[in-house]
């Protein structure tokens, strides 16, 4: 009897070990379910098989896209060469800051600086397009960014509940200030309109919605659509082709900003943002995907790195 019964009990124990163990399998699988459903960010992969929709970004702009600041301005500036310069670590070391000061225009972003890097990337100024999060650290230093260019043009963006004319916040009458200070300055902010446009252009470019696949657009993708809307070439400088980090073997490490040399890690960042699943996140690695399309489709060269 006493043998049946440590049967028994041993047989016990197994169902619950093993109850236990399916129990636990079944909860991480609805934990894992949980946090990859349909609305999730797979990165594109070679040979993706939805359908692009094709736009002709040199028809597509129009002059209410972008809502003056301050005064009757208009957005209608047209350039036969741009140099478009990007913050990346690559253009460190490269000399090439002559030659894009002798583009027709050069377009800039945020708030990355050519005081004490103008061998590198120039020191000239047309464009500079501008995230809402960089608003503060750009006006912070007006000797450099809105005094070094004669007829200096800023274009904001941003979501209009943060930048928008009827926005609570202080960022529109504090760019509105600036303007008028600064009365050489032609500055913009992109339209609510215009915004959801870029939502759209994304969602046709990738095959995935912005907001249910958690993306944040970067000032990448404003400013290339910017510049091919309005220059007959674009020459890219600093920006990595989209394979560039998955190379064997592997890149080695660089600051993602020239200006910040104890940055994060450029490779790290872009990787980090495209696989990321919880929050919001750029995805650097598809919109390059995107714009090595548009390379074909108008006339977009790159250099530092040659792609």
């Amino acid at each position: 009897m006493a043998h049946r019964r440590g049967d028994k009990q041993g047989q016990q124990s197994q169902k619950i070990v093993i109850f236990g163990a399916i129990f636990l399998l079944t909860t991480l699988l609805i934990l894992y379910n949980s946090n990859t459903g349909n609305d999730s960010y797979n990165p594109l992969r070679n040979g993706h098989h939805f359908t692009v929709r094709s736009t002709d970004l040199k028809k597509w702009a129009s002059e209410d896209g972008y809502i003056s600041v301050y005064g009757n301005k208009t957005l209608n500036l047209h350039c036969r060469h741009c140099a478009l310069v990007t913050s990346s670590s690559h253009l460190l070391g490269s000399n090439v800051g002559n030659e894009i000061d002798q583009a027709d225009c050069v377009i800039r972003m945020n708030d990355a600086p050519t005081t004490g890097f103008e061998r590198d990337v120039g020191n000239h100024s047309t464009v500079r397009v501008v995230a809402h999060s960089s608003v503060y650290r750009l006006i912070r230093r007006p000797s450099e960014f809105l005094n070094k260019t004669l007829d200096p043009v800023l274009i904001f963006w941003g979501p209009p509940s943060k930048i928008g004319k009827e926005a609570k916040g202080t960022l529109f009458r504090l760019i509105q200030r600036v303007s008028m200070a600064f009365t050489n300055l032609s500055a913009f902010i992109i339209a609510p309109k215009r915004m959801r446009q870029f939502d759209d252009l994304f969602h046709k470019e990738t095959g995935r919605d912005r907001e249910k696949s958690r993306s944040w657009l970067s000032t990448g993708w404003f400013t290339m659509v910017i510049a091919i809307e309005m220059c007959d070439s674009v020459h890219v400088y600093g920006m990595v082709p989209p394979h560039y980090c998955s190379r064997r073997p592997q890149p080695k490490k660089i600051p993602y900003h020239y200006y910040e040399p104890r940055g994060p890690d450029e490779c790290t960042t872009y990787i980090q943002n495209e696989r990321g699943r919880r929050g919001n996140h750029h995805r650097f690695i598809t919109e390059k995907q995107v714009f090595a399309r548009w390379a074909k489709q108008y006339n977009i060269t790159f250099s530092y790195p040659k792609w």
